[in-house]
């Protein structure tokens, strides 16, 4: 299996974008979970607000922090543009308070392009949704599993069919949890 991807042809960068997620276990009990999206060009360009930009300096910078609890439900949302390509683009952010009450579940992408589609939102911040809640699902994924061993929950694990590794009849699950696997050699 190889550990890189093959090389490319002769090339010039042009535009990076970063995206940095990270999920926190709050003192309250709750989870911050805080995205962050950088673009930069390394070319300059003039933009219609900013007037020139220059090379590495970010023409997007936006970050959104849910507040959700171990079951995924949004408590808070907190969101900001710090640079935008206009001088609207900020004007937006309240928009985003809409998730308070939804749940990081199946119909999150759905419930977020109904509250936050089209002029609605922010592309890029919308975006950045993906990221975050799939951050939020490792972040209390531990403390989930946790507190339902101890209540004697036992329901088949969310992540059965997420993916080609916990697909019900894969060796993974098979082996994590195999009175849930459905190979022909169950």
């Amino acid at each position: 299996m190889s550990t890189s991807i093959p090389e490319a042809v002769s090339r010039d960068p042009l535009h990076t974008r970063r995206v940095e997620v990270r999920g926190y276990r709050r003192h309250d009990g709750s989870y911050d979970i805080e995205g962050t999206l950088i673009d930069e060009k390394s070319i300059a360009f003039e933009n219609m607000d900013r007037g020139l930009v220059k090379p590495g300096e970010p023409i997007h910078e936006m970050w959104i922090r849910l507040t959700v609890d171990v079951d995924l439900l949004v408590l808070d949302v907190e969101a900001r543009t710090l640079r935008g390509p206009y001088n609207i683009c900020g004007d937006i952010v309240l928009n985003f308070k809409r998730l308070i009450g939804c749940s990081i579940a199946r119909g999150w992408r759905k419930k977020v392009a109904e509250l936050l589609g089209g002029v609605e939102g922010c592309t890029h911040m919308v975006e950045l949704l993906g990221p975050i809640a799939t951050t939020a699902f490792q972040t209390t994924y531990h403390d989930r599993v946790r507190r339902d061993k101890q209540s004697g929950v036992d329901e088949r694990p969310a992540l059965i069919g997420s993916c080609h590794a916990y697909a019900s009849d894969s060796i993974v699950v098979k082996k994590r949890h195999p009175k849930y696997y459905t190979g022909t050699d169950a």
